[in-house]
């Protein structure tokens, strides 16, 4: 099955980090984040992948190679100018017409089983299963409002204090029907928080949330990252 690893962004947040290196090859335990995530997405039968660049494209393509550390072939779009979490879905797009696939940040470390997760987007016959997670502070995140079933009724990004419609935010991993690309603009920047899902939901694509449980670690910010390094929580994690 197909897969999109985003791997593009520029990460300008983690500056001196990132001075040399994209975010999610930033090193958490004994490996970059992105490694942890190709294994993600292998352990859950996604072994065509497709990965994006944009800044510092060499690190990712030297560590990564064809892929088959993982079990999984590896391709690349490269991204002269950034086409966001939605946009970078164009390039490809002729190659993700074929059937089921899954868009997964490459810059988060999520604790989901994405095979438990494709059995749920089956399940619901919807066109997008959206992974979420709960957090206190949804202020900088992308909330999703539910409906019966867990059906996402709208979302919002980034609310104002008093303006949240839940603590449920997007986690970073969605499993798609091609239909949902006929939602993404067809040319410029565009962003699947944002942009996307809010306008599949509004054409009456059903679009369903999947509920984490575990952990979810994000890497925004210089104080994000060094919290990571120390966190027990997630070392215990990373070591299964």
């Amino acid at each position: 099955m197909q897969a999109l690893l985003l791997a593009a962004g520029e990460g300008t947040r983690l500056k001196p980090y990132t001075n040399a290196t994209p975010k999610p090859m930033l090193r958490v335990g004994a490996e970059p984040i992105l490694g942890y995530n190709l294994a993600m997405l292998a352990a859950g039968g996604f072994d065509d992948i497709t990965i994006n660049l944009h800044a510092f494209g060499t690190v990712v393509r030297d560590y990564v190679g064809g892929g088959a550390r993982w079990g999984v072939r590896v391709r690349y779009s490269e991204e002269p100018e950034l086409l966001g979490t939605a946009g970078a879905l164009m390039p490809v797009a002729a190659d993700f017409r074929s059937g089921t696939f899954a868009i997964v940040f490459g810059d988060n470390l999520i604790e989901l089983d994405l095979r438990a997760m494709l059995d749920a987007h089956r399940a619901f016959g919807g066109t997008a299963t959206v992974a979420v997670w709960q957090r206190d502070d949804v202020s900088q995140s992308g909330v999703a409002e539910l409906g019966d079933g867990d059906r996402i009724l709208r979302f919002v990004e980034k609310p104002a204090a008093g303006e949240t419609p839940s603590h449920w935010i997007n986690a970073g991993a969605v499993i798609a029907e091609p239909a949902l690309l006929d939602d993404v603009p067809p040319s410029g920047p565009s962003d699947l928080g944002r942009d996307v899902l809010p306008r599949a939901i509004a054409r009456g694509r059903a679009l369903y949330a999947y509920r984490l449980a575990g952990g979810l670690w994000w890497f925004d910010r210089v104080e994000d990252y060094r919290a990571a390094l120390v966190d027990a929580k997630l070392a215990a994690f990373l070591a299964r």
